[in-house]
């Protein structure tokens, strides 16, 4: 869900060395809306992935080998194809695996739930990135974001204890949640040396290529059905890859250009609210919520503020 293309992080570091100076209120204005134009995209996938009628696992292979199509052609017809050596190309094939089963467990989440259970769950993966960052990098652990990450998952053992319902989605929801944030790590450390269109595309034909390995098995153990999108599913599927991951990561690009990252990164905390806002709208998905999943998103959305109020407090430290 959140940077749902994966790509965020790369172009991050790709563009924080090019940030533009930027005067002029109006300006300003047309670059934040579109940076929220970019969280609000990204908060439809989620919304996708219940209006697709295919199974998780057959949805993530169609997503992964419809981007991987459409990204080879851009980047030829733009000449921006760059050529990388096969350990370089496992790098980011990797990182394209660990995309994949986050995607295949997010939306397996919804399709066993809602899309508010899968966007609220995986709210957690800043309790993961806390847990598993420092060990990854070998840096100081943040006790802080610990603790703030903390009160993420109180949030969701409150809707797991009391909401019966929805205890398989939200299983499967904070499994994706793991995933991303050990997707996000990688992506981050291999992302730096590489063009972040063109580890799109590696990252999704990694995705895809074991996906395509494991599906017979997968299909054992869970029967899939139908291999291939009916109806509607091609409009909701072209959609998914054209704008919520391949026009969504060229989105990102154009407002790490304008907007320093930092602020872009606080403004995804909103992808959830939007997810939710729209479930809502197009499902009415406010008719099987109760009580106790109101406390938790409370529980959630405290620990995100927190968080925007820890990050923006480490930041004006260090400029001064």
């Amino acid at each position: 869900m959140k940077d749902i293309t994966g790509q965020r992080q790369t172009i991050e570091e790709q563009s924080a060395s090019s940030q533009i100076g930027k005067s002029g209120f109006s300006s300003n204005k047309k670059d934040f809306l579109l940076l929220h134009l970019s969280v609000f995209i990204a908060g439809f996938t989620g919304v996708l992935g219940r209006l697709i009628s295919l199974d998780s696992a057959v949805l993530v292979w169609h997503r992964m080998a419809w981007a991987a199509v459409l990204m080879v052609l851009f980047l030829i017809i733009r000449k921006e194809l760059v050529r990388y050596h096969f350990q370089d190309l496992l790098k980011m094939g990797g990182v394209g695996v660990l995309l994949a089963l986050h995607w295949v467990f997010f939306y397996a989440s919804i399709k066993t739930s809602n899309v508010s259970i899968g966007v609220v769950c995986f709210s957690s993966v800043g309790f993961f990135t806390a847990l598993f960052e420092p060990i990854i990098n070998k840096h100081r652990f943040s006790a802080r974001e610990f603790l703030f990450s903390i009160l993420t998952l109180l949030g969701v053992y409150l809707i797991f204890q009391f909401d019966t319902r929805y205890r398989l989605g939200i299983a499967l929801g904070i499994v994706s949640s793991a995933l991303y944030a050990l997707f996000a790590i990688a992506n981050q450390h291999v992302g730096k040396h590489y063009e972040a269109k063109n580890m799109l595309l590696w990252e999704m034909l990694g995705g895809l290529i074991v996906l395509t390995c494991l599906m017979p098995l997968y299909n054992i153990i869970i029967p899939v059905g139908r291999l291939m999108p009916a109806g509607t599913d091609y409009l909701y599927m072209a959609f998914m890859v054209v704008v919520c991951t391949i026009g969504l990561c060229l989105l990102q690009i154009i407002v790490l250009q304008k907007i320093d990252a930092f602020t872009v990164n606080l403004t995804y905390n909103l992808e959830p609210v939007y997810s939710i806002l729209l479930a809502m709208l197009i499902f009415s998905e406010y008719k099987e919520l109760n009580f106790s999943f109101c406390l938790g998103v409370v529980l959630i959305i405290a620990s995100v503020m927190l968080q925007t109020w820890s990050k923006t407090r480490s930041r004006v430290e260090k400029l001064q």
